[in-house]
């Protein structure tokens, strides 16, 4: 796989401040049973990286010390990390909103035929990936049968009341590109998913999230492979707007990953980017404040470019 990182470190980008921490995202782990091509992480099932069982309980510590609300966890598919359950009971007890970033498909692998029900019993807003509302987009990114594998677990999850007026159990989508370019508008998109998908398979959903892909780990060898890495650069660079920087993920959100070391967001912790550009692990939260200074580079871009892009959606 290509390394993109020495085609970005040296990029200028606008500086950030920290705000607030609301929102501790925990990668619980690296594996899933997906290889996809856009995947940042280089997630796959031969991954054995894993946040262990002193991580999960250190993280939940510093979220009561931090007085974040928000326990965001990603992967990788994260319900593939054996303290998965474990982890999200007790910040539910700890009164923390818990969103799982859910690869759809888990629920029909072998063995984890319980993440549905667990997810509603237990309130968890799932942020559920669904990069098309075709089968063909779909299945080329992801795999032949992960779109109707994934319209299944969707169908499943409206059953157990997700998305259903009165039920508190929040289904968002999340949709990005299958190519070198930005995503287009969130609100005109998520009114074609809504028709489409309730016309042809009764499924509902909250919100709809759109992403741009970044030029990072397995899609930013993709790019390089294809001789569109340059491209797509230029085309992130250009569309630039200052007016999103006051609202990127990571003025309120520390990524955390598997072994405990701390990020200013998912994005640089794949690029070994440190939170504020020192490294800094979980339990150094329980003395010290976060840093001002977030760490930035070229891949920045990716989430200030034309309406912007973060883990919630688009910005503006």
């Amino acid at each position: 796989m290509h390394d993109t990182w020495p085609m970005l470190r040296d990029i200028a980008f606008p500086p950030i401040e920290r705000a607030r921490t609301t929102t501790l995202q925990l990668n619980l782990g690296y594996r899933c049973n997906l290889s996809c091509i856009h995947c940042h992480v280089a997630a796959g099932p031969r991954r054995t990286e894993m946040m262990h069982e002193a991580t999960l309980t250190l993280a939940l510590d510093v979220a009561r010390h931090l007085r974040v609300q928000t326990l965001d966890l990603t992967g990788g598919s994260p319900e593939m990390n054996p303290g998965f359950r474990g982890l999200v009971e007790r910040a539910r007890e700890q009164g923390l909103h818990v969103m799982d970033r859910l690869n759809p498909t888990i629920m029909e692998e072998p063995g984890y035929e319980w993440v549905g029900e667990f997810l509603a019993t237990h309130g968890v807003e799932a942020v559920a990936s669904l990069p098309c509302y075709s089968q063909s987009n779909v299945d080329e990114q992801r795999g032949s049968g992960v779109f109707e594998s994934s319209i299944r677990a969707l169908q499943r999850l409206n059953a157990l009341g997700y998305a259903q007026p009165g039920s508190g159990l929040v289904l968002n989508l999340v949709y990005n590109p299958n190519g070198a370019f930005l995503p287009p508008g969130q609100q005109a998109l998520e009114d074609d998913y809504r028709r489409l998908l309730r016309e042809n398979f009764g499924i509902e959903f909250n919100h709809l999230y759109t992403l741009a892909n970044m030029p990072i780990q397995r899609y930013g060898s993709w790019l390089l492979s294809k001789g569109k890495f340059a491209g797509y650069l230029d085309t992130l660079r250009a569309a630039h707007r200052d007016e999103n920087l006051e609202a990127v993920m990571c003025r309120t959100t520390i990524s955390v990953g598997h072994d405990g070391r701390l990020y200013d967001c998912d994005f640089n912790q794949m690029l070994g980017l440190p939170l504020g550009g020192r490294t800094r692990h979980l339990r150094d939260l329980l003395d010290d404040a976060p840093p001002r200074r977030v760490a930035v580079a070229g891949h920045c871009y990716g989430c200030t470019a034309g309406q912007g892009s973060s883990c919630g959606g688009a910005l503006t």
